[in-house]
């Protein structure tokens, strides 16, 4: 197919799947890649020896382009900047930050810079760094999110910016992914979706949440942090909201009760299978992800459901 995320990035197919912390792993991005798509290995708060591990592993995996996703409030950043351009990773995309800093360095190493943007303003701030393109996520999305959805998000950015631009948040089959092209993307993020790939190794609790999950499933936590979350319902989620109404209001809200709540809860549910005390991060697209396949399954039938719809 022909697109100018695919030439940019000598990938087969415009479909990058999310960097979803604690879940994307060499396993699941060395999938994606080979499945033509772009497998990304999450980062997160990981050390740099955990992640050189994973990329390691990706290499051994595929011969196919992978990219790093780098969260630039991680404790570990400046390293994992090293490490990327050490290992010779070609393809590294970003949220949580602004990483304009890094822009020399990444361009030393031949490294093409894709940012998760949640606002034009942020976009085009991206493309005057050099971003070889951007990622549009809507708040339909799972896990950080930002306040746009996606219908309205990506065409407004396709307009702001020349450089090709990714839709992302509320995608799940080709349906969504031919939406995102008549919006102007050239490419699409799914997260949720893959999550119930074969290949992925979170926990099975985790993956039968998301399978059983309806429309309504999702609730959005931490707004009154300013760093709102979109997860499944639970007791955690309960606990969540509950302490945000007690301290919204207050000249100095208690964020400390949220963060001891908060602390390790999505481990609780990405290694523990908790769903009752873990962070259960998922799109509003889980009420349509209904069955476990390999990534190669979801990828030919994302392509045949969008390539049929755009004919």
């Amino acid at each position: 197919m022909k697109s100018r995320i695919c030439e940019m990035l000598n990938i087969k197919y415009p479909i990058f799947q999310g960097a979803m912390a604690w879940i994307a792993d060499a396993s699941l991005a060395s999938a994606v890649s080979n499945a033509g798509g772009l497998g990304i290995i999450a980062a997160g708060n990981a050390p740099a020896d955990i992640v050189r591990e994973q990329i390691r592993k990706c290499k051994e995996l595929t011969d196919k382009p992978f990219g790093v996703n780098i969260m630039l409030l991680s404790p570990f950043v400046e390293d994992i900047v090293d490490l990327v351009c050490e290992e010779g990773v070609k393809v590294v995309t970003t949220g949580a930050g602004n990483p304009s800093k890094y822009m020399e360095k990444f361009k030393e190493h031949g490294i093409s810079l894709i940012p998760v943007v949640p606002s034009v303003a942020q976009a085009k701030k991206m493309e005057k760094i050099g971003a070889s393109a951007v990622i549009a996520e809507g708040m339909e999305s799972g896990g950080h999110i930002g306040k746009l959805t996606t219908m309205v998000l990506v065409p407004q950015v396709v307009d702001a910016v020349s450089i090709p631009v990714l839709a992302a948040g509320g995608i799940a089959d080709g349906r969504g992914m031919a939406a995102g092209f008549m919006l102007g993307a050239e490419g699409v993020q799914i997260g949720t979706r893959f999550l119930v790939a074969h290949e992925c190794t979170v926990h099975q609790n985790y993956k039968n949440k998301i399978l059983k999950a309806n429309d309504i499933a999702t609730v959005i936590t931490g707004n009154i942090t300013g760093h709102p979350v979109r997860v499944i319902k639970n007791k955690l989620t309960s606990a969540f909201l509950k302490i945000e109404k007690e301290e919204t209001g207050k000249d100095e809200p208690d964020l400390a009760r949220l963060d001891a709540l908060g602390t390790g809860a999505l481990q609780k549910a990405v290694i523990q299978g908790d769903m009752d005390n873990g962070s259960i991060m998922s799109g509003q697209i889980a009420g349509m992800v209904t069955k476990e396949q390999s990534c190669k399954d979801i990828i030919e039938e994302i392509m045949g459901e969008f390539e049929a719809l755009v004919k």
